[in-house]
């Protein structure tokens, strides 16, 4: 059982900046995807930026150019680097931790983001 905790989360105005991190319980090197999902009052919750265990990155065509994923193997720690933010930004941010073999996925509880216009 991988437990997440997200952190970071916050109030900023259009265009400033937030990180968020979550921390895992255990190590995330054999994890195959590390995943942030986004859910905004009354939308499907929706995928923001995926990291694979080898690095690979992938990210959603709203975030493209303003987001960056990334991990830290030795702090079990995986980042979401958010800049120009906008106030379509806003939801809850959850990070998700998927193992392919045998098939296994967790959730950490959220952090708000709140962008402000």
């Amino acid at each position: 059982q991988v437990q997440l905790v997200e952190s970071g989360g916050g109030l900023v105005h259009a265009g400033g900046s937030l990180r968020l991190s979550c921390a895992a319980s255990e190590s995330i090197f054999s994890i195959n995807r590390m995943v942030w999902y986004r859910q905004a009052p009354g939308k499907q919750r929706e995928l923001v930026a995926t990291i694979t265990s080898d690095g690979s990155t992938n990210y959603a065509d709203s975030v493209k150019g303003r987001f960056t994923i990334s991990r830290d193997n030795a702090k079990n720690t995986v980042y979401l680097q958010m800049n120009s933010l906008k106030p379509t930004d806003t939801a809850v941010y959850y990070c998700n931790a998927q193992i392919i073999f045998p098939s296994r996925t967790y959730w950490g509880q959220g952090t708000q983001v709140t962008v402000s216009s």
